[in-house]
């Protein structure tokens, strides 16, 4: 190995790959990312079936529908759903519900929804996509934002312990904690 190519990367092979894994995790995370995954998943086996011979000893069978261009088209259109949804968050809605309604309409046309194995991961995949919603940003917890939200003219009021524990975002797995009655101001 040449100087060069350690010093392009200091930290070594490893932490690019820990640099690479964090990176998809960040990306991953504001997308409907296991949405889209199911979706692209449930489009494989209506593809597939139509279109497979499978042998069985001596005997072809041939899954062959007379909806095999249909189910193609079902099956391009989740791909493209499930990737339109990674590349394209805002219109995870309609991803949603037309993986939704794409994933029902392959149970008639395309060998009841490549048996079982596009319809439930396309029914589940809808449901991720329209129930997915983007974190919201915590709010700057400074002083200029606390002495700003209160009203000059009011009067200093005690807040309730409902209101003290909303006023505190809580951290992912955190349970809010009541404070001891003789601590209030």
């Amino acid at each position: 190995m040449s100087s060069a190519t350690v010093e392009a990367w200091p930290e070594g092979p490893a932490g690019l790959a820990s640099r690479g894994r964090r990176g998809f995790r960040a990306w991953r995370r504001t997308r409907p990312f296991w949405g889209g995954l199911l979706a692209m998943i449930a489009g494989l086996p209506i593809l597939y079936f139509p279109y497979a011979h499978l042998s069985l000893g001596g005997l072809t069978v041939a899954m062959s529908t007379t909806a095999g261009a249909g189910s193609m088209i079902i099956g391009i259109l989740l791909i493209v759903l499930g990737l339109t949804a990674w590349f394209q968050p805002l219109v995870r809605i309609f991803c949603g519900v037309a993986t939704t309604i794409l994933a029902l309409i392959s149970i008639p046309v395309s060998n009841l929804g490549g048996f079982g194995m596009g319809l439930v991961p396309g029914l589940i995949a809808g449901g991720l996509l329209v129930s997915w919603a983007p974190l919201q940003p915590l709010p700057a917890a400074g002083p200029e934002t606390a002495g700003a939200a209160a009203p000059v003219d009011a009067a200093p009021t005690a807040p309730l312990p409902a209101q003290a524990a909303a006023a505190q975002p809580l951290e992912y797995g955190a349970a809010p904690v009541a404070e001891p009655e003789g601590e209030r101001p």
